[in-house]
């Protein structure tokens, strides 16, 4: 997992469709799209239900309830392309099972002789190769990694492309929690993250408590730098620095 770099755009992306198979003839149905900033959510999402011109497969119908009848009256994808392409231009995507919604996304475009959004993003990150990588053998659905990291989904009883977003980003946010800084887990109870998971500013030095090494343990140190010194013939590095930091 890479740092981001600063005022880097993510877009944390999902998608409803007809099937499980854009090769055989499935479609995209509904788009949600939660934008963060530095690893702030901005509130500057993208959410659109889309006609797909034909009916959902049964199983996919009992996941995310989206029925032919609702969708009718809703824009077709090449009504949308353009707006979509826009919003996302640019941003480094997270998705949860990548390959599923970008195969969609890129069926949907050479549909419409366009070129595919790889050429128009910073990149994509899959949670779900992450996930694994961090909980091998675990359980690494996006109810699973809620639960994991004690994300309240209790409100999703249908999948939602937006509402998985949303979802989704909280669980990016608490993943990668350790990128946002150097300070240590102490492993207590203490709130330290603001409302969107991000890390709250540290303490001001001045209220930090510093215990100085006492006279007794600084020459025990000094007795262990000794020590290892006479081990590797004077070479110890730990040893000579201070005495050529003085020399200068």
């Amino acid at each position: 997992m890479g740092l981001q770099k600063i005022g880097s755009r993510l877009v944390v992306l999902d998608t409803e469709t007809t099937g499980l198979n854009p090769r055989t003839g499935d479609r995209i149905i509904e788009i949600g799209c939660v934008e963060m900033i530095d690893r702030r959510l901005t509130g500057n999402n993208y959410h659109q239900y889309i006609n797909p011109e034909r009916d959902s497969e049964e199983g996919a119908l009992a996941v995310h309830g989206l029925t032919t009848e609702f969708l009718s009256d809703k824009p077709k994808f090449r009504q949308i392309a353009a707006e979509f392409k826009e919003y996302i231009s640019g941003a480094e995507l997270i998705i949860h099972n990548a390959p599923f919604d970008m195969g969609f996304l890129d069926a949907e475009f050479k549909r419409l002789d366009m070129a595919v959004l790889s050429g128009e993003i910073d990149g994509v990150i899959d949670t779900l190769v992450q996930a694994k990588e961090m909980y091998p053998g675990k359980r690494n659905s996006l109810d699973a990694l809620c639960d994991r990291y004690g994300i309240s989904n209790a409100h999703r009883t249908l999948h939602g492309a937006l509402l998985d977003s949303e979802l989704l980003a909280e669980v990016y946010l608490a993943m990668t929690r350790g990128q946002n800084s150097f300070s240590i887990d102490f492993g207590d109870d203490r709130n330290d993250t603001g409302e969107n998971g991000a890390r709250l500013p540290l303490a001001p030095l001045e209220e930090i408590f510093v215990r100085l090494a006492s006279v007794e343990e600084i020459l025990l140190h000094e007795d262990v730098l000794v020590s290892l010194n006479k081990e590797v013939r004077g070479l110890c590095v730990w040893h000579k620095l201070p005495a050529e930091v003085a020399q200068e």
